[in-house]
């Protein structure tokens, strides 16, 4: 294995805490933007300005696209998991949810994408995974059992969210086996796909109530929603990728992977700070564990095609 530069490691180690900062707040953004709009106004104007931000990059040459003569089928498969079925899973678990919570529950996804990865790819994980498994579980039993009794339950909310940590562990899969795009090729057509979808699934929800002039003035109407799918939209989906990808590529992967934990810590903090969201001691042990299972998942995985090329939280 290639020794890591300092320098390289120390730019590596900020631009992944970068990334993982700009999630975190996400779910911020989301809690928000969620109590003046639904989940699809919400996804179709994020992919929309995602999609337009990305396309610009491509015209400008900041971004290499090469899509002909690869088969599609891997790329599909990618692109129902995430964002098809994650983000609408993710965006309704949050709005029943608190920011917080959303945060604890979806830092259990790199533990998920190792189970994924064992059972469909046929990765035998280490003895330290399989631990960072088994404490992560331990962190979110803890986190649930700690919200029955400091804040609202809502077993709709955690049922989504579960989805989308599913989904995602999917995504990881698939995107293994989509060896022949890159990362941003992936990313782009993710964007482009989720753009389709998510503003048809908009503008058919509005057209039933009669909203599509609402919907289309919403974000000139609403400040906050605007912020959110500005940020949404080009700080995670086109800052944030290549904040990741910078990461990767001075770091590895693996080591970017252990950073996913600082977007939970900075949803904690976001939602108690800025929201005023309730969040006990026992939610924080519990938040604490989840991010120390998380960390011994990601020690030590191997150097094999589960490694992921993209982030997939476009």
């Amino acid at each position: 294995m290639k020794a890591i530069k300092p320098r390289d490691s120390v730019l590596g180690t900020l631009c992944a805490i970068s990334c993982e900062t700009l999630y975190g707040l996400s779910y911020l953004f989301t809690k928000q933007a969620t109590g003046c709009s639904s989940e699809f106004a919400l996804l179709g104007w994020r992919f929309f300005v995602a999609a337009l931000a990305m396309s610009l990059c491509v015209l400008l040459g900041l971004i290499r696209m090469d899509l002909k003569g690869k088969p599609l089928k891997p790329l599909l498969l990618v692109t129902l998991c995430s964002p098809c079925v994650y983000f609408i899973a993710e965006t309704v678990g949050i709005r029943h949810t608190t920011a917080s919570e959303s945060g604890v529950f979806l830092a259990c996804i790199p533990a998920a994408s190792l189970i994924a990865s064992a059972l469909l790819l046929r990765e035998k994980p280490t003895g330290m995974q399989v631990a960072g498994i088994l404490v992560t579980l331990a962190g979110v039993l803890v986190t649930v059992f700690a919200v029955s009794a400091a804040s609202s339950l809502s077993m709709t909310g955690y049922a989504f969210l579960l989805v989308a940590v599913v989904s995602y562990a999917l995504y990881s899969v698939f995107v293994s086996r989509a060896a022949g795009y890159t990362g941003a090729e992936i990313t782009y057509v993710m964007l482009l796909i989720g753009a389709a979808l998510f503003i048809l699934l908009a503008v058919a929800e509005a057209g039933l109530k009669g909203e599509l002039a609402a919907l289309m003035l919403l974000p000139f109407k609403e400040p906050g929603f605007l912020a959110a799918v500005a940020y949404q939209g080009i700080g995670c989906s086109v800052f944030a990728f290549f904040l990741s990808n910078l990461a990767i590529a001075k770091i590895s992967v693996n080591r970017t992977s252990s950073f996913i934990g600082i977007a939970t810590v900075v949803s904690i903090l976001a939602g108690a700070l800025l929201l005023h969201e309730a969040f006990s001691a026992c939610q924080i042990i519990g938040a604490a564990v989840i991010i120390a299972g998380v960390y011994m998942a990601n020690m030590t995985i191997p150097s094999t095609r589960s490694q992921s090329k993209t982030t997939g939280r476009a």
